[in-house]
């Protein structure tokens, strides 16, 4: 098989798995069969793959959190969880098969089954009785948290589209009502304000009289919402909110545990244990949407930092926010000089809203998010690289892979 089949059918399970994986888990397929042609391509050509300067310190987390297992309080049960750090790999095959013109079509992909997903999510809404704090949509997922946090991915690639108006615009312009009112109706405030930053991300990139919009769709909102979803919102303002109250007290849970586990945690998908075993605060207040038989249990802490500190030690979560320094400068530098700068201002904005909701949501313990997101923030790099197909081109290896970037600003 020629190195240019092995591509092809690599990025066919890439782009299926980014699609599929907004619908269920199983996305994991695709992806694991386009990662076996594209490892099939690693060893054909002998030598490290390309990946963007961020995938250092992910690197660095996965080693960090391999040591924190070990000292785990059930090691065993942490390695198994470890597995999800598989996904990173997503970042270098990205890289490698979606190059040019193909990422863009990679984009468009995840847009489409976005705009469906948003869909079955409306009709979960007006139609099946998900309508309610306690009874949301969430699409095809197993839970409304995932559902909403895809959601806000999809629609941050859909408003880089629309704002930038690269290529074909239109298919992302009937794409956006859906994937907003979907949104809207999980009633995830966490999502909402991670959307909204990302929009304000990408108008300010583009022009800053753009930011005028922002106020008139909140005004359509503020008119046009339902009650139910406008208390939702104000709620977001009521430190009395039941909600609110059980985060406050779940960070506070978390910082004990790093108190007492500073350099490795409680260990990978020990929090839950730990919380109940010694954290657990008198003032945490149980979810209404939670259900009886879990009720007084927490899986995780609602704070991608507190959650990454407690569970694998200040070392992880120093290679995080060096991983998120790292993206943000690149994505950044690309969006002011290209080359595809629109979809590196796009990826820009996934990144923001990623990491404002991941403040109120462990959003990235979901496998469903994070394939999506670590495929969306290593689009814009591959879109910077030569198609296979193009005469004239090398492939840019992993030292030199940010480098072109600024040479031709």
């Amino acid at each position: 098989m020629t190195t240019a089949s092995l591509e092809r059918y690599a990025y066919f399970g890439l782009v299926a798995g980014l699609g599929v994986i907004q619908l269920t888990i199983f996305g994991y397929v695709p992806l694991l069969i386009g990662a076996f042609f594209w490892f099939a391509i690693v060893a054909r050509e002998r030598r490290w793959p390309a990946a963007p300067a961020f995938f250092v310190p992910l690197l660095a987390l996965a080693a960090w959190t391999l040591v924190s297992s070990a000292f785990s309080m059930h090691p065993a049960a942490s390695f198994f969880r470890d597995r999800q750090m598989l996904f990173f790999l997503i970042v270098p095959m990205t890289l490698r098969v979606a190059r040019g013109r193909l990422a863009m079509r990679a984009v468009d992909v995840v847009t489409a089954v976005g705009a469906a997903s948003a869909l079955i999510g409306i009709i979960e809404y007006l139609a099946l009785g998900y309508d309610s704090e306690a009874h949301r949509p969430l699409g095809l997922l197993g839970h409304y948290m995932t559902y909403s946090g895809v959601l806000m991915l999809v629609l941050c690639t859909a408003i880089g589209r629309l704002v930038f108006r690269t290529g074909d615009w239109i298919w992302p312009a009937v794409a956006l009502p859906a994937l907003l009112v979907a949104l809207a109706v999980t009633e995830s405030r966490n999502a909402w304000v991670g959307a909204l930053l990302a929009a304000i991300c990408l108008l300010s990139i583009r022009n800053w009289k753009l930011l005028i919009t922002v106020p008139a769709v909140l005004a359509v909102f503020a008119v046009a919402a339902p009650p139910a979803l406008k208390a939702r919102a104000l709620s977001t303002f009521d430190s009395g909110n039941a909600t609110i109250r059980d985060r406050i007290s779940m960070l506070k849970s978390g910082e004990a545990m790093i108190a007492d586990h500073p350099l490795v945690g409680v260990g990978p998908n020990m929090v839950p244990e730990a919380y109940v075993e010694k954290y657990k605060r008198a003032d945490a207040v149980d979810p209404l949407d939670q259900p009886a038989a879990t009720r007084g249990l927490r899986s995780h802490l609602h704070d991608v930092p507190v959650q990454l500190a407690a569970e694998r030690g200040l070392p992880a979560l120093a290679a995080w926010l060096w991983f998120i320094a790292v993206a943000a400068r690149d994505l950044w530098r690309q969006a002011r000089r290209g080359p595809a700068a629109n979809l590196a201002a796009t990826g820009l904005a996934v990144l923001v809203a990623a990491v404002v909701a991941g403040l109120f949501e462990h959003n990235f313990g979901d496998s469903e998010f994070l394939a999506l997101f670590l495929g969306l923030i290593s689009l814009p790099f591959a879109a910077a690289q030569a198609t296979p197909a193009s005469p004239g081109t090398e492939f840019v290896p992993l030292s030199s892979s940010i480098a072109p970037v600024e040479a031709r600003a």
